[in-house]
């Protein structure tokens, strides 16, 4: 298995001077470097062969024990030096200093078809990062995390990928409910791809400290490798920089909504650089359709990271970002100026985002009512979001309200509840739908064909991820392989695989893993 090696994080920023791997702060420093924890008995059960080949290795790679040794953690690749990074964030909108790579070890940079490629491992022991955890990662943890990355690319949204799924041979001790009863567990390792792992906490932590040296060079560096139509290290070219990165949060935010999914712990830490999906923690997909609803039993009372309020959120955190990279800039309006953007242009894209999903070909201010009062009717009783949006592609302009409420009745989870008045404002709603449809030019079948682009049929629903847990925790593989196959399409019909088109059984309601999770793993 030969790699392209090219490395330049580890290369061209400060390492830490202090080789102790034990958990401490770290100072002027953008990384220490560290050695994976050697597993006791590393099996590959999972691997990305289409990201794998993505990066350039071959189907014997991947098969081979080399590969195995090399994304479990058991050796280090020649001639390379594995690191941690060093960054900070806000934790639930507290600032909580140094937090960095507690459990994640970057392993190398590598080029493939002139694309650059960082790859990390997750669960592979501890860091100086760590604080007074072990630095492991458990088989349910990872196995969501694994399969959500790769579902998240295949539906058009930006996100960090997972290349390959190992156990580690190791039991690991786990609380996962947070209720003092922690028991030991299958300990996994993911391994992460990206082009950068880079997040908002990494310029947060120099600003916090006043060390404007470290946070110069991190930010020309940045730039230099992932924003290079930006030249010149000038306060017009960061203020540029944080306008693109103002730009494709708001990107990514906007098709996490589209397709529902919540990320469940938005801190300053857990926000790419990117603008990429990144830390698969406690996150889940929205069943009945709710902007109040969080999966992170951390968040049950407060709800600050709900669905509805990820847009909100991430302005919050490029908030935080603007702070921190103000020294370089000293001058408030451009940052204020930016993120006054943002909200101009969430709104806008939303709309459009909405339009498209409800197979508008193009919106005005006067569909906004009919965008508001649909979130209203959605929470009246509980609807599944992703069968609702996907059943709608086959009304008809002709169709009455009683007609396409038949058609639409599987998202349903309690159809009798769909009575009174609530069932009069569902027929208020299908009547201006319709009415809607009517001025649209495209035929009900060219409708259906765009609707379908953008409504995915299947998403990795927070049960179909725990019935793979359980399979896998019995050595049985087989459903991680069938989710993964089955989420390279999310927007095909796949006939054969219907039965995953459903809403959440009854006995996943409460199902610890199936409903709200905690940060344990």
């Amino acid at each position: 298995m030969q790699l392209n090696i090219a490395d330049t994080f580890n290369v061209e920023l400060p390492a830490d001077k202090n080789k102790n791997n034990s958990p401490r702060q770290v100072f002027d420093a953008c990384y220490s470097f560290v050695t994976p924890k050697v597993p006791g008995d590393a099996k590959v059960i999972h691997v990305s062969p289409e990201l794998a080949k993505t990066i350039g290795l071959k189907k014997e790679d991947w098969e081979s024990q080399k590969f195995a040794n090399i994304f479990s953690g058991t050796e280090v690749y020649e001639g390379t030096n594995p690191f941690s990074m060093c960054y900070g964030g806000h934790q639930f909108g507290h600032w909580a200093g140094q937090l960095g790579d507690g459990r994640a070890i970057n392993l190398f940079e590598i080029k493939n078809k002139n694309k650059r490629w960082a790859l990390q491992l997750k669960g592979a022991g501890e860091t100086p990062y760590s604080r007074t955890a072990d630095g492991l990662a458990v088989l349910r943890s990872s196995i969501r995390e694994h399969l959500c990355s790769e579902a998240m690319h295949h539906l058009g949204v930006p996100t960090t990928r997972s290349l390959s799924l190992s156990l580690s041979g190791d039991q690991v001790m786990r609380d996962m409910l947070y209720d003092g009863n922690p028991e030991y567990e299958k300990g996994a390792i993911v391994c992460r791809v990206a082009p950068s792992f880079i997040r908002f906490g990494n310029f947060q932590i120099f600003t916090s400290r006043g060390d404007f040296t470290r946070l110069k060079e991190l930010t020309d560096y940045t730039i230099k490798h992932f924003f290079p139509k930006i030249k010149g290290q000038t306060k017009e070219n960061y203020i540029a920089f944080f306008n693109e990165v103002v730009t494709r949060t708001l990107e990514m935010i906007v098709h996490w909504q589209r397709v529902g999914f919540v990320h469940g712990v938005m801190n300053t830490d857990n926000l790419s650089i990117l603008g990429l999906t990144i830390d698969f923690g406690p996150y889940g997909w929205l069943e009945g359709y709710d902007n109040e609803w969080t999966p992170n039993t951390t968040d049950r009372q407060h709800k600050r990271y709900r669905f509805g309020n990820q847009p909100s959120i991430a302005l919050w955190n490029l908030y935080q970002l603007a702070n921190a990279l103000y020294p370089l800039v000293e001058d408030p309006k451009p940052f204020e100026d930016a993120l006054e953007r943002y909200k101009a242009a969430y709104g806008i894209k939303s709309s459009f985002m909405m339009g498209s999903k409800l197979g508008l070909e193009e919106i005005s201010d006067d569909d906004l009512p009919l965008f508001k009062s649909l979130e209203e009717v959605l929470s009246l009783t509980e609807t599944d979001m992703t069968i609702f949006f996907r059943l709608l592609a086959g009304v008809e302009k002709t169709d009455t309200p009683e007609a396409i409420l038949k058609k639409i009745n599987k998202a349903f989870y309690l159809p009798n509840e769909l009575e009174g008045s609530v069932l009069e404002q569902w027929k208020d709603w299908l009547k201006m739908y319709s009415a809607r449809l009517q001025k649209e030019e495209r035929s009900d079948t060219k409708r259906a064909i765009e609707m379908n682009k953008v409504n995915p049929k299947y998403v990795l629903r927070n049960y179909m991820a725990q019935l793979a847990i359980d399979a896998a925790d019995k050595g049985d593989y087989s459903i991680i392989e069938e989710l993964y196959q089955l989420l390279k399409e999310p927007y095909a019909e796949q006939v054969e695989a219907e039965r995953w088109f459903a809403k959440r059984p009854e006995w996943a309601r409460n199902k610890v893993g199936c409903s709200m999770l905690s940060c344990s793993s």
